[in-house]
C-alpha cells in the first residue's frame, strides 16, 4: 500500500505536538508574570484622593508620627482613617486658606467624611490584624515600605499570599523593637538579636490557613 503522507510529516507531527507544550509553558510563565506586575496588583502606583496628602511632607519632613493620624493601629485590625478634625488640628492654623484643602474644610463644615481611596486591598475573604503585628515587632516598613518618602502614597509589595507567607515562615527576618516599630528609617544595628525578640514578644511561624482566612 502506498503510503499517504510523506516522512516530513512525522517531523512536522512532533515539532508541533513539542512546540504547543512549550507554547502552553510559555503563556503560563507570562500570566504569572503578569499576575505579580503592577498591571495587576497595582504595586506602585500611585493612587488619586481627593486630597493629595502628602506622607512625604508629614512623615518624612514634618515628623508626624504614624499613630497621630493612625490612631487605632496599636489597638484594632484596622489602623484608622484620620478624621477630618484631627487633619483640622493643623489646618485650622496653616495654610487656611490653600485651595487644595478646601475639601478637609468642606468636610470639617458638613460633617461628611472624606472619601479617601484605598490603597492596600486585601479580598474579603482574607483578615489582617494591624494591632496583632504591631504589637509583635512588625514595623509599618515590613508592609507599607518609606512612606516617609512617598509624595503620594503607594502600595509597595503585591499582598499576595506568598508574600504573607515569606514572613509568617520567617519572621525573625522582620521583627524589631517595639519602639522602632513607627520608625520607618530603623536599621538593623550589628549585634542584634531577633531571636531575643522571638521569645520576649512570643512570636510563633503561623502558616495554617485559619491564620488569615476565617
Amino acid at each position: 500500500m502506498a503510503q499517504i503522507f510523506h516522512r516530513s510529516f512525522n517531523v512536522i507531527s512532533r515539532v508541533t505536538i513539542f512546540g504547543f507544550i512549550f507554547f502552553i509553558a510559555a503563556l503560563g510563565w507570562v500570566g504569572a508574570r503578569v499576575v505579580r506586575s503592577p498591571i495587576y496588583t497595582n504595586a506602585f502606583v500611585a493612587v488619586d484622593q481627593p486630597v493629595p496628602f502628602s506622607h512625604e511632607h508629614h512623615v518624612g519632613q514634618l515628623k508626624i508620627d504614624c499613630r497621630f493620624c493612625h490612631t487605632s493601629v496599636t489597638e484594632s485590625a484596622f489602623a484608622g482613617l484620620p478624621s477630618t478634625h484631627i487633619c483640622m488640628k493643623c489646618h485650622s492654623q496653616v495654610w487656611t486658606g490653600s485651595p487644595m484643602l478646601e475639601p478637609v474644610r468642606e468636610s470639617y463644615k458638613s460633617g461628611k467624611s472624606i472619601e479617601w481611596q484605598r490603597v492596600h486591598k486585601l479580598p474579603d475573604f482574607s483578615k489582617f490584624n494591624h494591632s496583632i503585628h504591631v504589637n509583635k515587632g512588625i514595623g509599618c516598613f515590613s508592609c507599607h515600605g518609606r512612606v516617609d518618602q512617598m509624595p503620594l502614597t503607594w502600595q509597595v509589595h503585591t499582598l499576595h499570599m506568598n508574600w504573607c507567607l515569606e514572613c509568617h515562615r520567617n519572621p525573625e527576618n522582620h521583627v524589631r523593637p517595639r519602639e522602632e516599630v513607627f520608625n520607618l528609617g530603623w536599621q538593623r544595628p550589628a549585634d542584634f538579636d531577633p531571636q531575643k525578640y522571638m521569645v520576649e514578644y512570643d512570636i510563633k511561624r503561623k502558616t495554617d490557613c485559619s491564620t488569615c482566612h476565617r
